[in-house]
Order: C-alpha cells, then sequence, then structure tokens
C-alpha cells in the first residue's frame, strides 16, 4: 500500500470550516471518508487504500476517473485561455461542443444553452418554457408540473417541481402554481422488475387530472426524470413515457425530460430519450457532459422553441437569462475531449452491452438477507433493503458503511443501495461490487 503526501492528511481540528453538502456533517467529521486520488475505475484514500468507484463519483465520471484525453485537453486550455466572457462574446469551442450535443440529441433539437450545474439546468429549463408559453401568446400558462420523488436540483425552480420531502420542507412556500404527478415505483406490483416494469404506464394518466382540475391554458410544462435517479432508481413502467408526451402534446403542455444523471451513456444511449423513443421539447444535461472533470450544464431545446424567441429587432437580447460562467473555457475543453473519448471508445454501445451483466449481478443478490427489491435500467441498478423499525436509512447507512470499508464505493439513497459504474467497468468490477454488498448485508442487523 502506498501512502500519499503527508499534505493530503487533516488533523481532526481542519474539519469544521467546510459546511458539506447533502452529509451529515458532525457524523462524517467524528470518522472521515477521504478520497485523494483517482484513475479508472477506483479511488485512493490519503493512506494508499484503493477504492473501487461504483457510483461513477456522484453519477457524472461516466468515461471513468483522470482519462488522458479530458485531462490533457483541460491542461492545454487552461495555459492558452483560462475564461472568455459569456456575453456578447464567444469562443470557438463553446460551438464545437454545442454542435456536439446537438448531433447526439433527437431530431429537431438543434439548440444548446449552457450553464453549469444540473441545478443551473433545471432552472434554466423552466425559466424557457415559461417564456415560450408567453411569446406564443399564452400567457397564463404558468404552472408547472413535477413528480412526487422527483429530483431536480436545489435552485427554488428544481426543489418546487422536485418531489422528495427532505429536500423540500425547510425552505417554505417556494414556486407558487406547481403540482406533481404520482410516482412510478408500487412494488406490491413490480418488485424485482428487470429493466422497465410491465406494470404502471397507466400512471402517466394522472396528468390528464391534473389538467381537468387546473385547465390546460394554465400549465406551461412537465418535467420528469426519465428515470429517476436519486430518489433510489425508479424505472419508468413500459408505455409511460409515451403516453406522458401524447398527453402533453394533445393539450399544448411542454414535456421537459430531466437527463442529468440518464444522457451520455448511462442507459446506453446519448440520451434517454432515443433510448424510449420519446422526444420531448426541452432536455437537461450535467454530470456526464465533461464525465465529471470540470462543472457543466445545460439544456437541448427544440427548434420549434429556439425559434420562437428569434424575433424582433436582429439587435434586440432574446433571453434575459445566462450565468458568468456559461460555456466555461474549460469546461468546453473537457466536454469536447469527453464527447470525442465516448466515440473514441465507443462506450456508450459498451454500457448497452455490459448493462445484462449488472442486471444479472444484482438480481442474482434476491434472497440475501435484508433485500426486499431489485431493480436496474441500463448501467444502473438500485437493491432495496428492508428499514429497521423507527430508524429508516440506518440499515443501508451501515450497508455503504461496509462496502466502503471492503474496498467498494456504493451510494445510499433512503433505503436503498445503488450502483451506477463507470462505462468502462469490467465484468470481474461488476462481480466485486455484488459480492461485497452480498458479504456485507449479511453481517449487518
Amino acid at each position: 500500500m502506498t501512502v500519499l503526501s503527508d499534505s493530503l492528511h487533516l488533523h481532526p481540528d481542519q474539519l469544521g470550516s467546510y459546511w458539506m453538502p447533502f452529509t451529515a456533517n458532525r457524523q462524517f467529521k467524528a470518522a472521515p471518508r477521504m478520497v485523494a486520488r483517482a484513475e479508472g475505475m477506483h479511488y485512493w484514500t490519503p493512506e494508499g487504500r484503493r477504492i473501487l468507484d461504483g457510483f461513477a463519483g456522484l453519477w457524472c465520471c461516466n468515461a471513468g476517473h483522470n482519462r488522458k484525453p479530458v485531462v490533457e485537453a483541460i491542461q492545454r486550455q487552461a495555459a492558452t485561455m483560462d475564461y472568455a466572457p459569456a456575453f456578447q462574446m464567444g469562443h470557438p469551442l463553446a460551438f464545437e461542443l454545442a454542435n456536439r450535443i446537438a448531433r447526439l440529441a433527437p431530431e429537431g433539437m438543434d439548440h444548446v444553452f449552457f450553464c453549469n450545474s444540473g441545478s443551473e439546468a433545471v432552472d434554466t429549463a423552466l425559466k424557457i418554457a415559461l417564456a415560450y408559453q408567453r411569446l406564443r401568446g399564452e400567457a397564463s400558462r404558468t404552472r408547472l408540473i413535477g413528480r412526487e420523488r422527483g429530483y431536480h436540483g436545489v435552485g427554488f425552480g428544481g426543489i418546487s417541481v422536485g418531489g422528495m420531502v427532505a429536500n423540500r420542507k425547510m425552505f417554505g412556500a417556494m414556486i407558487a402554481g406547481v403540482d406533481h404527478l404520482p410516482h412510478t415505483l408500487d412494488l406490491r406490483h413490480m418488485a424485482y422488475s428487470r429493466g422497465e416494469p410491465d406494470w404502471g404506464a397507466h400512471l402517466a394518466d394522472e396528468l390528464e387530472r391534473l389538467v381537468q382540475l387546473h385547465d390546460a391554458s394554465t400549465i406551461a410544462a412537465v418535467i420528469v426524470e426519465p428515470m429517476a435517479g436519486s430518489t433510489g432508481v425508479i424505472v419508468p413502467p413500459r408505455g409511460y413515457l409515451q403516453r406522458l408526451r401524447e398527453i402533453t402534446r394533445k393539450h399544448g403542455i411542454l414535456l421537459i425530460f430531466d437527463e442529468v444523471i440518464t444522457a451520455f451513456g448511462r442507459l446506453g444511449t446519448g440520451f434517454a430519450a432515443e433510448r424510449y423513443g420519446v422526444v420531448p421539447d426541452l432536455i437537461t444535461f450535467a454530470k456526464g457532459v465533461t464525465s465529471g472533470a470540470v462543472p457543466m450544464g445545460g439544456v437541448v431545446a427544440s427548434n420549434a422553441i429556439h425559434d420562437a424567441f428569434m424575433v424582433g429587432p436582429p439587435g434586440a437580447i432574446e433571453l434575459f437569462h445566462g450565468y458568468t460562467y456559461s460555456a466555461h473555457v474549460l469546461a468546453c475543453a473537457a466536454g469536447v475531449a469527453t464527447l470525442q473519448l465516448y466515440e473514441d471508445e465507443g462506450l456508450f454501445e459498451r454500457a448497452a452491452r455490459m448493462a445484462p451483466v449488472l442486471e444479472d449481478a444484482l438480481h442474482a443478490l434476491k434472497g440475501t438477507r435484508h433485500v426486499i427489491d431489485i431493480r436496474n435500467c441500463g448501467l444502473v441498478g438500485a437493491v432495496e433493503l428492508e428499514p429497521r423499525p423507527g430508524a429508516p436509512g440506518a440499515r443501508t447507512f451501515d450497508a455503504y458503511l461496509g462496502c466502503w470499508e471492503k474496498g467498494v464505493l456504493v451510494r445510499q439513497a433512503g433505503d436503498i443501495v445503488c450502483l451506477a459504474p463507470a462505462l468502462i467497468v469490467e465484468e470481474a468490477q461488476i462481480a466485486e461490487m455484488a459480492d461485497t454488498l452480498r458479504a456485507v448485508l449479511q453481517t449487518i442487523d
């Protein structure tokens, strides 16, 4: 075991200043879990212990860690130009990356607006949707429809349309006029489904009920994750997304796919829209566009939406929205290199080939102690555990810690253990993840 530099070892007194996100800070700082180096499918702790990354960082390092083409592209760009203004100016890499993303997107979605994260992408998409309805003479369409257990980032727009209670309850009324579809997970009908469940497409018809309640003339857009990831992997029932598309189109409502997790190969295709054969009006993306190397997000818009803004005097600003770091030069360099790497190594196709391997490995855990459901979609899997009475999430956190101690990083989402390895994962590494989880579950109460 190689011990890394002493500079990477922090004294407990040095841990207080950093207020960590989505973390039990006091618990973590009492027993920190630190990583200091990464390459390929692995992290290393400051002590030199190797950790197999079963979660692609945080759903984002789809090409693996510290891939040489991406690292070198960032280094070259940092040495050439560190920053370019995003307003009233441009740089070539922004246009190159937008063109590459548009080629991956469904036909008729040729325009890309850049931001810096999934949260910003969602708020951007919601603003575009509201503005578009106003531009086409439907200013009364201000209502937004999300879905229970949905995760759309942490901006006020995202938590308003999102449906994860803990993310919402501390922050007041948020955006007015938001309603929610029911989520699509019902273990009575779909436990241990492989891929898309056969039951549940009818749940899309709940949108018709909301249309009757609010009237279509008040609804601007519906936003859903094609596969809901952060809530613990909720896979869409067969036909569900197609039915949502039919209903939204019928009533003049925009359909937004939040593909921050599902884009760039996670489900075996460039976008989940391709996998499911459903073309939405707007797609949000982030995470995998740079394989996590530099923060970046964005929105892909249909030609009809984009063109609706391109009216009035040519010198007029069409959309009063953007960020200081929109299309940041380092992020664009990382994005171009990442998309080229996906293409050169056929990683989307590789993910599709490896998906059945992950499916079989995880479903072989059926019958393991505490397991009440297993589900999967593309290169994503979830193992749901029976919660301890009166202590939701506690058993799963113990499983997470047990896997960490045995050298495998998984993700806890409530009472669900999630796996989403990089697209470069090998069969033996998938087996190691599943075997480690099985061994840990046998040892915890």
